[in-house]
């Protein structure tokens, strides 16, 4: 029988009427952490799945003798469209309904839709310190930790905060990991669909690494080019939605439909925007031999079958995706300066060497990764 999770909370908002949810899945150290996400559509089911992934990401990231232990797994949901005119309001009295939980069981921070000062200005609104509040009782000194992880937030490398490349850089790694274990030895290309905080800096990582940048996918469309696109160009002109800036195209680089993404010749695929969008009925159009999930459950499991079947790998979001939370909590907890070196370094180290662990015994008892991914999980929370 499936366990149940600690806490759901479903909110109705008293102006639009649309619904928002809070599902904490487990505490651990008496709290949770988990983003905030906001999408017109989004379920109750959707974000009690993505609180678990919360979970077995937490459970992850554990490694003896650092001061930052693993928390429990939380996810948060608002039911809006976030270029909505009256999104800004509702998320701010979702915040405000949701208080007494961020004060005491829920440490929060930017999801799919939403940015990290939206829901810092939201929070401070509501009359709340910050986002982890919850969090704070468990650091030695919290205004210390907090000074430190606003230095973090300060650092910028080549036009894009620390915040946002971190975990990018994790998800770079992962797909460069995975690609030295299956494809070695050749120039890889890369597709990546999402272009906001998370596809954008993985897309930076990747074409700093040699990979070719082949396509992007944003809410608008797909841009290609077989050559490599020039990344740095598109990162530094997106808009703050992550809309890649089409007057900046270069003459030999495509413009293609939106769903075109799924058909580009590839080496490593990279869905970083919305969940559940390969299915049974996209596996089939896949070209990569890897798809790394930099976005949180971006393939079903039942197309995660049916790609292995066609010798696709699968780097799973509880690893893939996870190095933006672990980052917070190594630089809040002092295990790392507010340095982007620092960071980049623990990043690659412990992610190199969880993606080969997985990957390494995928390959020796032909378990799906997502599944040996779960199964550590779940063994390293029954003994915390």
């Amino acid at each position: 029988m499936a366990r149940e999770p600690y806490l759901k909370v479903t909110w109705t908002d008293e102006v639009t009427g649309r619904p928002g949810y809070l599902v904490i899945d487990r505490l651990g150290r008496g709290v949770s952490s988990g983003g905030l996400r906001m999408r017109a559509g989004v379920t109750l089911a959707e974000v009690a799945d993505l609180a678990l992934g919360m979970s077995r990401k937490e459970a992850l990231a554990y490694e003896p003798g650092l001061r930052y232990q693993p928390l429990g797994g939380a996810k948060g949901g608002i039911d809006c469209d976030p270029l909505d005119p009256g999104a800004a309001g509702m998320l701010r009295r979702y915040i405000s309904a949701m208080k007494p939980l961020l004060q005491t069981y829920w440490a929060t921070g930017e999801d799919l839709g939403l940015r990290q000062e939206s829901i810092d200005a939201a929070c401070q609104e509501a009359g709340l310190r910050t986002s982890i509040d919850a969090v704070l009782p468990l650091l030695a000194d919290p205004d210390a930790a907090l000074k430190g992880l606003d230095e973090a937030f300060s650092v910028t490398v080549d036009g894009i905060g620390l915040g946002d490349l971190a975990g990018g850089c994790g998800v770079a790694e992962a797909a460069l990991t995975a690609l030295d274990l299956v494809i070695p030895d050749r120039r890889a290309t890369a597709v990546i669909q999402g272009f906001g905080s998370m596809g954008g800096a993985t897309a930076r990582f990747l074409a700093r690494a040699g990979v070719l940048v082949v396509g992007i996918a944003d809410s608008e469309g797909v841009v290609a080019n077989p050559d490599g696109l020039d990344v740095e160009t598109l990162l530094l002109t997106r808009d703050e939605h992550g809309r890649i800036d089409r007057s900046r195209l270069r003459a030999t680089d495509e413009k293609l439909p939106r769903d075109a993404w799924l058909d580009l010749e590839c080496d490593v695929l990279v869905p970083a925007a919305v969940s559940y969008c390969i299915g049974v009925e996209e596996a089939p159009r896949v070209t990569a031999r890897l798809i790394v999930e930099a976005a949180n459950c971006p393939v079903t499991p039942d197309a995660e079958a049916l790609l292995r079947d066609f010798g696709v790998i699968v780097v799973p979001d509880v690893v893939a995706n996870s190095a933006t939370n672990s980052w917070w909590w190594w630089t809040l907890f002092g295990d790392i300066p507010a340095e982007a070196d620092a960071a980049f370094a623990k990043i690659r180290t412990w992610m190199r060497r969880v993606v080969t662990d997985i990957l390494t015994e995928s390959t020796t008892t032909g378990g799906l990764p997502r599944e040996i991914a779960h199964t550590l999980s779940e063994r390293i929370l029954e003994t915390r």
